[in-house]
């Protein structure tokens, strides 16, 4: 029997496709930005992402959940979707995709302090450590997210991307355990495509005047690392422990790194590249877990 928390083959199966999708979300970001505003570039991914989870729902034969859970669940939507959307693509019209997505690594360890305060998990001396370590290289990727070493103030955006995904995370942990997945993610995404209708309200009109490779990519964020990318997550975590799921999001950085210097031709600089590393040992000591010694036996 697979102990509780646990990730089983399921759940790493989802986390595994949830951040392939959302690795390539950041390049896909930058580009919609060439033709649409951040609000925007928000509410088309939401809205065509809620399309898609009223559609699962409805071949899955998945009913809603009660009403009565309806404004916490849209709550958390205007948190962890809207507010972290809006952010994140306003970041985005000044540092490096790659550069955001290295931000957002601190996710974990944030998610970690956020679970000890909402769920009662205990944070350990090596956690604590890990989120010293994690903060330290956020402040380097910050410092040296422009093009020479000084201060980004949109880079500061991703921060609270960081603080609005996370208790988005935790805040879903108890619904997931008495509702679907698909059921849970779908009343956040009504909250959310809501909230960021009068940042984006102008889609239509941006819609008609962009190029198709724009919306083309609109179309990516929308069906890949938003209805997929958050319909695999969501899973994994109602099959386990939040801080364990969420540990895995540090391997986004690389393969953000990866995407946009191929997609976009961002190679991120020496001092860039040290303050990931040093994001990535910070997370993954926060998320690292001693085995405890089993005694010896006497003689």
């Amino acid at each position: 029997m697979t102990p509780p928390g646990h990730l089983d083959a399921r759940a790493l199966i989802c986390v595994t496709v949830a951040m392939l999708t959302w690795s390539s979300a950041y390049a896909a970001i930058s580009y919609a930005l060439a033709a649409l505003t951040p609000g925007e570039v928000a509410l088309a991914r939401l809205s065509l992402a809620l399309v898609c989870f009223l559609a699962w729902l409805g071949l899955r034969g998945i009913a809603l959940p009660p009403l009565r859970v309806w404004p916490p669940l849209m709550g958390l939507g205007v948190m962890g979707l809207t507010l972290y959307h809006l952010c994140l693509n306003d970041a985005e019209t000044e540092i490096a995709s790659g550069t955001a997505a290295i931000i957002l690594a601190l996710s974990p360890a944030v998610t970690g302090v956020a679970s000890a305060l909402w769920l009662g998990e205990r944070l350990s001396p090596r956690t604590i450590a890990g989120l010293w370590v994690a903060l330290a290289g956020v402040v380097l990727v910050v410092l040296t997210s422009g093009q020479s070493v000084s201060f980004q103030p949109k880079a500061a955006l991703v921060l609270v991307s960081v603080l609005a995904t996370s208790c988005y995370f935790v805040g879903q942990k108890p619904f997931l355990t008495r509702y679907s997945a698909g059921a849970v993610t779908t009343v956040t995404f009504i909250g959310g495509t809501l909230a960021a209708i009068p940042f984006g309200y102008t889609l239509p009109h941006a819609l008609m005047n962009a190029p198709a490779s724009r919306i083309a990519a609109l179309a990516w964020l929308g069906l890949a690392p938003t209805f997929v990318g958050y319909l695999t997550w969501n899973m994994a975590i109602s099959r386990a422990s939040v801080s364990k799921v969420t540990s895995f999001i540090y391997f986004s950085t690389p393969i953000a790194l990866t995407i946009s210097w191929l997609w976009l031709g961002e190679r991120p600089g020496p001092l860039t590249l040290t303050g990931a590393a040093i994001v990535i040992a910070g997370v993954v000591l926060t998320n690292a877990r001693i085995q405890s010694r089993k005694p010896v036996p006497g003689p």
